[in-house]
C-alpha cells in the first residue's frame, strides 16, 4: 500500500506545469552571462558551436585587434598626408572618398571579421590543425607588425 502511494506521488509531481518553462527571463543571465563556454560533447565538435560565454583572454584579444586597427588607420592617414600610397584597392577607394569613410569602413570590416571569428571560435580547422580562436593571435601579430612598420616609415619620413 505504501508503495502505490509513493508511486502516485511521483506521478502527481510530473503532471503539473513544467518548472523549466517560464514566461520571464532569468535575471541571472544579465549578471553572470550564459552557461556555455566550451564544447562538452564529442559529437558537437563537428558542428558549429556558438558559445554564450567567452574567456577574458579572448575579450582582451578582440579589444587589442580593434585598437590596433584604429591605430593602423590613423597612421595610414598620417602617412597619406606625407605622400604615401595605399596599396589595398578597397581601402584606397574609401581614402579617395574621405578620411571619415576610410576610418568607418576599416573599423566596420575589422569588427565584422572579429564577430565572425568569435562566432566560429570553436571550429577545428583540420587542414591547418588549429582551432579558429587561435587566428585571433595571428591577427594581433599581423596588425602589430603593420603598426611597427608604419612607425618605421614615419620616423624615416620625419628624419
Amino acid at each position: 500500500m505504501q508503495r502505490s502511494t509513493r508511486d502516485s506521488l511521483v506521478v502527481d509531481r510530473r503532471l503539473g506545469k513544467d518548472r523549466r518553462i517560464t514566461d520571464r527571463r532569468d535575471r541571472r543571465l544579465f549578471f553572470k552571462g550564459g552557461m556555455r563556454e566550451n564544447i562538452r560533447r564529442r559529437a558537437d565538435c563537428n558542428k558549429i558551436f556558438i558559445a554564450d560565454r567567452y574567456s577574458q583572454s579572448l575579450f582582451g584579444a578582440i579589444v587589442l585587434i580593434l585598437f590596433l586597427s584604429v591605430v593602423d588607420a590613423m597612421l595610414t592617414l598620417f602617412l597619406m598626408g606625407r605622400g604615401a600610397t595605399e596599396i589595398n584597392p578597397v581601402m584606397a577607394y574609401y581614402l579617395n572618398i574621405g578620411p571619415y569613410a576610410f576610418l568607418s569602413v576599416k573599423y566596420l570590416l575589422t569588427s565584422l571579421s572579429v564577430i565572425i571569428l568569435l562566432i566560429c571560435q570553436n571550429i577545428f580547422l583540420r587542414t591547418i590543425k588549429i582551432y579558429t580562436r587561435s587566428i585571433f593571435y595571428f591577427i594581433i601579430a599581423t596588425f602589430a607588425s603593420v603598426v611597427v612598420w608604419e612607425f618605421f616609415l614615419i620616423f624615416d619620413v620625419l628624419s
